[in-house]
């Protein structure tokens, strides 16, 4: 299968391991990840900050870039849930049927990775290594907005020598959400303090996560207060080998 790699803007800028190992977990699989260079930011920070118009344009160009593609993956559940969910509405918004029906044709062959290998491509081993104890976070896109679901923690599961430990209040927020750390940095660092005291005390060695915005924050948190727990996305562990 030919695959675009819709890389992210702050995969490319802070995470950019991950969007590498997506690449070489695709090609072992022996998929063919093409990098169309013309991409560039979603939109979705614009259209959380109010500038709707700003984010119609990006996502214009977005389907110009990725609508020749059959299948398009991104080591983000963040950004594929913009083009999900918010590509539609602002489609809608501004009254272009063109651009309407352009999205609905593509947005549905724009996933996550880990919702690719499993839910698509039907995968849950796809031989990777990793001798660790690791600490899964679901972020908030990946629960409410793309539904993940288990996918990643099948993939998990399925890693040789890795041991998936648990941790209390999982799945509550880790206090980025997007602009939300900006305006709210006092609540977002409580948040975050919460987290990180749970990663700490469940003893894993990794925390992992789909969304490298998430892994910012808590790889943050966890190095400010000299935690022994360092974060890794998910991509990086399927690629380990």
């Amino acid at each position: 299968m030919r695959i675009a790699l819709f890389v992210t803007c702050i995969g490319d800028t802070v995470f950019p391991e991950a969007g590498r190992a997506t690449v070489r977990v695709l090609e072992r699989l022996g998929h063919e990840v093409v990098f169309p260079a013309e991409q560039t930011c979603c939109g979705q920070m614009h259209v959380n900050s109010g500038y709707r118009s700003d984010g119609l344009e990006l996502a214009r160009r977005f389907v110009s870039v990725f609508g020749e593609y059959d299948v398009v993956v991104s080591p983000s559940s963040s950004c594929v849930g913009n083009v999900r969910e918010l590509y539609p509405r602002l489609a809608r918004e501004a009254g272009d049927t063109q651009l309407t029906q352009a999205v609905a044709l593509l947005a549905p062959r724009v996933f996550e990775l880990s919702e690719l290998l499993v839910n698509h491509l039907g995968l849950t081993d796809v031989g990777a290594w990793f001798p660790h104890r690791v600490a899964y976070h679901p972020t908030c896109h990946s629960l409410r907005v793309t539904h993940v679901g288990d996918a990643p923690l099948a993939l998990l599961r399925n890693v040789r020598e890795l041991e998936l430990v648990p941790f209390a209040r999982s799945t509550e927020c880790c206090g980025f959400g997007g602009t939300f750390a900006i305006k709210n940095a006092d609540t977002s660092t409580a948040m975050l303090s919460d987290k990180c005291d749970e990663l700490e005390a469940s003893g894993a060695e990794v925390c992992t996560a789909l969304d490298a915005s998430c892994l910012l924050q808590l790889g943050g948190g966890l190095g400010r207060r000299g935690s022994r727990v360092r974060t890794m996305h998910l991509a990086e562990i399927l690629a380990a080998e």
